[in-house]
């Protein structure tokens, strides 16, 4: 392993690493370390970047701190130090272009222009086509938009044998296809695992494109729904078989794309016992595994992955971790943004928010559990304006009257605003920009770096949701120029000012 420090400049902070820590950026005023070596948290990359205009780079997951003053890389590769970028956009500009380049190509602009629906909170582990088709009739019922609707987890046959339980799905097909004719495009879930007492198990062990132990027996991984073997996408034919699994969905019942759930990396205390396929000798390398799960993705119209190694630029849209129903900032609402401008950063452009009011298995499925109904309104506001936002908990069931429409109300701005979410998902493919942006990318070195609960949509649409419970005002930083507010004020920045947000309100402007 090499140590290489690097001094910290006057008004310098960083940004990097894994988007679960958003909510700690940027780094510099306080201590923070973090190994990329043996993360399981989320979307990362192996990248560093300032406000000033430098940023560290490296090929393979290293380990950094900061404290004291200095930022201290732990790593076993090459290092890659880039200075005179001037900002934090332009150190991310030649980052991106440098590793990882936008791909030119964008996901479905469905996924940009109307809300993400997926059947988890509403069904949990049993989905059936009657619950479906009801659901999505109830979408249309309740005035909300056809959109992308995600079937979550249990539609299948079995973990790894990947064709849909005709018990509760008889008709697949002619689903998809009606749902289609109403406006929805499809995703499935899918994951890395297959159950070991299946006979896809035995075939696949037979074919060698399981991951194995390094005495040839297959891995089995502990998982949130129990113990399965583990399909070896490090591996060139581990790979191609899950493809067309997934391939073969699409031909045959007309799926629009995935939801890769999982794809956890193997830490580093099994690395040594982990081997790969026959045709790959080689042991897994650090998140190498991750990587290759992610990869499994590019190619379709619709790809969501939960976790992800590098791969900015790509046409993938980064869901954040599970998040709680709660206000929390490192587990609830109070994370979205930071996260979400973390995840533009590591050049996650088409990032999503959890489902609103929070998607996270054993709390909102848990008997303790207690339903916020200013939180819901709240995380509707907030996630409004992400590139993608999703539902799960169905609103009208769980709110009335003018809760309701206040959520409908903020579906409306994401309605107005779909044509220009849409242009910057384009940009995105072409430039690599971030569609959600920190005031600080935007208007470098003007004392913004620690604006974290507002965002910018492109370069003029600011958006500041209210995060606290509560509140009926809060405070908004105006960058310089005039800036015309939804509800017909004009303000002239730069200013600190404090608005009027009740229960009613999202508040955004748009620069004149």
């Amino acid at each position: 392993m090499t140590i290489t420090a690097l001094s910290r400049k006057p008004g310098e902070y960083w940004w990097g690493g894994v988007i679960n820590e958003g909510h700690a950026m940027p780094f510099g005023d306080r201590p923070h370390s973090r190994d990329l070596r043996v993360t399981d948290d989320n979307q990362a990359s192996p990248l560093l970047l300032s406000n000033l205009g430098r940023y560290v780079w490296s090929e393979e997951p290293f380990a950094f701190s900061v404290e004291d003053g200095t930022l201290t890389v732990d790593h076993a590769q090459a290092l890659v130090i880039e200075e005179g970028h001037g900002s934090l956009q332009g150190a991310y500009r030649h980052a991106c272009q440098t590793y990882f380049p936008p791909s030119g190509v964008t996901p479905d602009k469905l996924a940009f222009t109307a809300p993400q629906y997926c059947t988890w909170v509403e069904m949990f582990y049993e989905p059936t086509q009657e619950k479906l088709l009801h659901y999505a009739r109830s979408i249309i019922d309740n005035g909300f938009p056809p959109g992308v609707l995600i079937i979550d987890d249990n539609w299948m046959q079995d973990y790894g044998t990947w064709d849909f339980d005709k018990h509760r799905f008889p008709d697949p097909a002619g689903m998809i296809a009606s749902l289609h004719e109403s406006g929805f495009k499809i995703m499935l879930w899918v994951c890395p695992y297959v159950s070991p007492d299946s006979l896809t198990f035995r075939q696949l062990r037979d074919l060698g494109v399981l991951m194995k132990h390094a005495d040839g027996t297959p891995v089995l991984r502990r998982w949130w729904n129990g113990y399965s073997a583990v399909v070896d996408y490090t591996s060139e034919a581990g790979a191609a078989w899950f493809k067309q699994q997934l391939d073969r969905l699409v031909a045959d019942y007309a799926v629009d794309g995935f939801k890769l759930d999982a794809g956890e990396p193997i830490l580093p205390d099994l690395l040594n016992d982990v081997t790969q396929s026959v045709a790959w000798p080689n042991p897994v390398r650090p998140m190498e595994d991750c990587e290759a799960y992610a990869r499994l993705g590019i190619g379709y119209p619709l790809s969501e992955l939960r976790m992800c190694w590098k791969l900015g630029g790509q046409a993938l849209i980064q869901r954040q971790r599970d998040k709680t129903h709660s206000w929390e900032a490192a587990t609830g609402l109070g994370g979205l943004i930071p996260n979400a401008i973390a995840q533009g950063l590591m050049g996650y452009a088409y990032n999503c928010p959890d489902m609103v009011g929070g998607g996270m298995d054993g709390d909102i499925n848990s008997p303790h559990f207690r339903f916020d109904a200013e939180l819901f309104v709240r995380f509707v506001q907030c996630s409004a304006l992400f590139p993608a936002m999703q539902f799960s908990m169905a609103p009208w069931r769980v709110l009335s009257g003018d809760e309701l429409s206040w959520c409908m109300d903020a579906l409306r701005i994401r309605t107005a605003l779909g044509p220009l979410l849409a242009e910057l998902a384009d940009q995105a493919a072409e430039e690599g920009l971030p569609i959600l942006r920190s005031l600080e990318f935007v208007y470098p070195q003007q004392g913004f770096h620690a604006v974290t609960d507002q965002f910018m949509l492109g370069d003029a649409i600011l958006v500041a949701p209210v995060l606290v419970k509560g509140q009926t005002a809060r405070r908004i930083q105006f960058p310089e120029g005039r800036w015309l507010g939804d509800d017909g004020s004009v303000v002239e920045g730069p200013l600190r000012a404090e608005v009027s947000a009740p229960l009613s309100r999202l508040p955004w402007y748009r620069k004149i």
